[in-house]
């Protein structure tokens, strides 16, 4: 029976991932420094370890449970943290991971799977739907950091031996999203509505993004388990957040308005990401956007 190693496996895609490995009987340890995620989120059936991925104890873990596989999704994901503090999301997003690409040479993995981004690497100047191929222009350090990991993955591939699959996600969101975080617009929505608030839409929420539902990215990590290279994870689907404000108010039957705020220096003004290659790989969506935001706004109402 295969062994999996999860970085990030207390947080919002890390805890999804984990809990359908555990349900497939694969051998499943988490690392998780728990800075963003939540052991509530924790499968009772997964090996938890506490560490940050930056730490020399890493290798340690590595040593003693020989993972034949690694999903990477532990990292600083918040865009306007970068912007903020670009040493310190270099240090986790970069450093970080390149110490668990370390670790994955030394101990045999087969196969490292990374969660990259779709959003932050592609830039505005670009073709929508945005394929693979489409030049890559990021406007964040966050953005960045992941291409430059994109790059060190290949290194690693054609100099040590060590496979690969990336992973560029659009905007993920469902159940277990972190609603304080400034990447969850969705969960930021509805837990400010079922608190009695006004969510604050940034600049004048024409902006796009393409919205998918957490347990489809789950469906292509489980399939990165037999590909390699980089894939786009998204619907193909622009939806506006003045659109999916809308869209939550009414699936809440919530009578708030729309609130305006300041625009958002650096923000993308569109997002929307094309699958095809990897829908041809046997990828396909199971929740088309309502579906997702039901499940998600009921998940949210259950919880304080």
């Amino acid at each position: 029976m295969a062994k999996v190693l999860v970085t990030g496996g207390a947080g919002f895609i890390g805890s999804w991932l984990v809990d359908t490995l555990v349900d497939k009987g694969l051998e499943t340890i988490v690392i998780d420094n728990l800075s963003t995620g939540n052991k509530k989120n924790l499968n009772n059936k997964a090996k938890f370890c506490e560490t940050d991925i930056r730490d020399e104890k890493i290798s340690e873990i590595f040593e003693k449970e020989e993972p034949d596989y690694v999903f990477h999704l532990a990292a600083q994901m918040n865009v306007r943290e970068s912007i903020k503090n670009p040493i310190e999301d270099a240090d986790i997003n970069i450093s970080g991971t390149l110490n668990i690409l370390n670790c994955c040479v030394k101990y045999d993995v087969k196969k490292i799977i990374f969660s990259s981004t779709g959003g932050a690497i592609y830039g505005d100047d670009c073709k929508i739907p945005t394929p693979e191929t489409e030049k890559k222009v990021p406007m964040s350090p966050y953005g960045i950091a992941k291409l430059s990991i994109e790059k060190y993955l290949n290194f690693y591939k054609n100099v040590q031996g060590l496979d690969s699959v990336s992973l560029r996600y659009s905007n993920v969101y469902g159940p277990r999203q972190n609603s304080k975080g400034e990447a969850g617009v969705v969960a930021i929505f509805i837990k400010k509505i079922l608190s009695g608030g006004t969510p604050i839409i940034n600049g004048s929420g024409n902006q796009t993004r393409d919205y998918i539902y957490v347990k489809d990215v789950v469906k292509a990590n489980i399939l990165a388990l037999n590909l390699s290279g980089i894939f786009n994870v998204g619907t193909g689907k622009e939806t506006s957040v003045n659109e999916i404000f809308r869209k939550i108010v009414d699936g809440m039957n919530s009578d708030v308005k729309e609130l305006y705020g300041p625009i958002i220096k650096g923000e993308q003004m569109r997002s929307c990401l094309d699958a095809t290659k990897l829908i041809n790989s046997g990828w396909q969506l199971d929740y088309g956007l309502e579906k997702g935001l039901k499940e998600t706004i009921d998940y949210f109402k259950t919880r304080d």
